[in-house]
């Protein structure tokens, strides 16, 4: 299996002020996603950013980048720039691994990459998970997805879906579904070729309601296929208490690696 891993990473965040530098346990959040990315079977991985600072700490530290435009409205934009910057044919598998999930699992990443192997004719592939606990299943902030008999996603939303008619007759609210639900996983697969495509697609009424960019893709009439893996993925860094727990869990790998 032959694959680009691909990290957007943008200095600007409301939340927490540059980001991807944030150091964790002696490196850039940028760097240590880099070296998750590395332990999948990527053939090679590659940074993707607007601002020199990013780009200095990736070099540093050995790995590869790009100086993307500064003004794409979306990482996926960003990410065909990308595209057409490392020269990639179109039936190429790129694997977009956000800059700050520094504790992405390498063989999520492969799954992902796996299912446009095993289905050329899909444009796309991302993941889910069972979800277990029925406030995440009413939470519009967790995005669920259905698939059909393929694997093929039928839907994204954050609403509950899919929606038990006769289970929630009774209910003041929503309970999960008998037969399950999945939460939708934010990492993304694409033919090289889709992601020239994408950039001429129109955004569509579904994509604006529910905020929701993948929407586009399947207004459009484009497949998406859909890992569903065992378990949650490892949090992700979006606040400082995010970043907080991080660090915590990179000094407790450190400190078992150090005792073993």
């Amino acid at each position: 299996m032959s694959f680009t891993v691909i990290v957007p990473a943008r200095l600007k965040s409301t939340r927490l002020p540059d980001k991807p530098l944030a150091d964790i346990a002696g490196q850039p959040m940028v760097v240590r996603v880099v070296e998750r990315a590395l332990q999948s079977n990527a053939e090679r991985v590659c940074v993707a950013t607007d601002d020199m600072r990013i780009q200095d700490a990736v070099a540093l530290a050995g790995y590869a980048s790009i100086l993307t435009a500064p003004d794409h409205p979306s990482g996926t934009d960003r990410l065909a720039e990308a595209v057409d910057r490392l020269g990639l044919p179109d039936d190429a598998v790129v694997v977009n691994v956000q800059g700050d999930e520094p504790l992405i699992d390498p063989a999520l990443i492969d799954a992902v990459a796996g299912v446009l192997q095993a289905h050329p004719e899909w444009a796309m592939a991302t993941a889910a998970h069972r979800i277990d606990d029925p406030q995440d299943f009413r939470n519009p902030n967790v995005v669920k997805v259905i698939c059909d008999a393929t694997g093929r996603a039928l839907y994204f939303s954050r609403a509950p879906i899919p929606w038990d008619r006769d289970g929630f007759a009774s209910a003041e609210t929503p309970a999960l579904p008998r037969d399950g639900a999945l939460r939708h996983i934010g990492l993304y697969a694409y033919r090289a070729g889709f992601l020239r495509t994408y950039r001429t697609l129109a955004p569509s009424a579904l994509e604006a309601v529910e905020a929701l960019e993948q929407l586009r893709v399947l207004w459009h009439g484009y497949a998406i296929g859909v890992h569903v893996a065992a378990h949650a993925p490892a949090p992700g860094v979006d606040t400082p208490a995010d970043l907080d727990r991080v660090r915590q869990l990179f000094e407790t790998i450190s400190n078992n690696q150090n005792q073993g």
